[in-house]
């Protein structure tokens, strides 16, 4: 609803928008330098992610090491990546969610995840 009944300043939506939109590239930016964590096997395995979902680290504790039994340590590998990535997907929402429901709900935004 825009005050007073008058018709919207383009101007203002302009400026609104491209504001909006700095918001959203220094979320992604930020997104992209932070880490995350997640574990498989009580902590046996652990796998670092960006925000942005991109692999940066993987550790695996020596006990997790059978050398008769690597599908399990694949599995346990797996569970870790996959945990770790919705780490990152959790805190996408965090930080984009907001600025996506300001773009318009959220919903159908091109190259965003929700």
């Amino acid at each position: 609803m825009i005050p007073g009944g008058g018709q919207p300043n383009m101007q203002q939506l302009l400026q609104q928008a491209q504001k909006m939109q700095q918001d959203l590239a220094k979320a992604q930016e930020e997104l992209a330098q932070t880490e995350v964590d997640g574990q498989a096997g009580g902590g046996l395995v652990k796998a670092t992610v960006t925000g942005s979902g991109e692999l940066r680290g993987l550790r695996i504790d020596p006990k997790a090491v059978d050398p008769e039994d690597t599908e399990t340590l694949a599995d346990l590998i797996v569970a870790a990546v996959q945990a770790a990535n919705e780490n990152a997907q959790n805190l996408q929402q965090q930080k984009l969610g907001p600025l996506a429901q300001g773009l318009g709900g959220g919903t159908g935004i091109p190259g965003l995840p929700f």
